[in-house]
Order: structure tokens, then sequence, then C-alpha cells
């Protein structure tokens, strides 16, 4: 800036659209007067699957119908890397799961973090086998008698 580098440390969580002042860093002062203040408007492009809110990250994952239905574990990304969840028998689609202190760094609170929400979406199977479709019958023939 004004022909000179900046060394500029940008704090943990800083927010899309957020401004930090450097005061003395802007434009020469009028008359021989002191330097003005440099502000910086950050701009933070989002390249990730995670939506942000504040401090909070929220993402949907794809669950199969069968863990959906009988229960499992799956592999879901965090900010920081994979972590195992439990899905729980009978789980329906749209179901919201939240992992406290996965989310994006707290601004200016070192070691503190949001949360990050999951929502599950059940994908159905495609594709199926002549067999596989003769199951969905006797299945849907078992249920539409009660038992």
């Amino acid at each position: 800036m004004n022909g000179k580098g900046i060394r500029l440390t940008i704090p943990a969580g800083v927010e899309n659209g957020q401004v930090i002042k450097i005061a003395g860093h802007g434009g020469p002062g009028v008359n021989g007067g002191p330097n003005g203040d440099l502000y910086i408007t950050f701009s933070i492009a989002n390249d990730s699957k995670f939506k942000r809110e504040g401090s909070n990250l929220y993402a949907n994952v794809d669950v199969d119908l069968y863990t959906a239905v009988l229960g499992g574990d799956i592999m879901v990304d965090t900010f920081d890397g994979k972590v195992k969840l439990k899905v729980a028998p009978e789980t329906q689609s749209g179901t919201k799961v939240k992992l406290k202190g996965k989310g994006f760094p707290v601004y200016k609170s070192e070691g503190k973090f949001g949360d990050l929400y999951i929502t599950y979406h059940v994908k159905l199977p495609s594709n199926l086998t002549q067999q596989e479709k003769d199951l969905f019958t006797e299945l849907s023939k078992l249920r539409s008698h009660g038992n």
C-alpha cells in the first residue's frame, strides 16, 4: 500500500464483507498531516459444500435407504476432516443432527468453534434387479396387511 508491503494477519472466523481498519496505513494526510487509515473489506468465496451462518456450518449428507431403515454408521466430512456418525434406525429424510464444536472458528475467540448441522437426505436405490423389485413388492404386501 502506498509503495510499501503490509503484512496482515487475518483473524480466524472473519466474515464475508467484514471490514478491518489498520490505523495510519492509508493515504498521506493533507498539508503534511498524518496518514489516514487503511480499511480492508474481506470478500470470501464459498468453495466448499458447507453453508456458513456466523460460526455455524450447515451441510446435506446422503444416506442410502438401507442405512436409513436399519441404522448404521456413515462417514461425514467436517471442516477439519471426516467423522463417523451413527444413523438411528428408521431415520427420515430431512432429519437434522448437530455436531457440537465442528463448525467455523469464532472470530477473535481462539479455540472456540461453532456447530455443524447435518441434514440427512435419504437416497432411494435405482437400477433395481428383478429380484430386488420382487422383494420390495413382498415388503409392500406385508406392510399393507399390517404385519
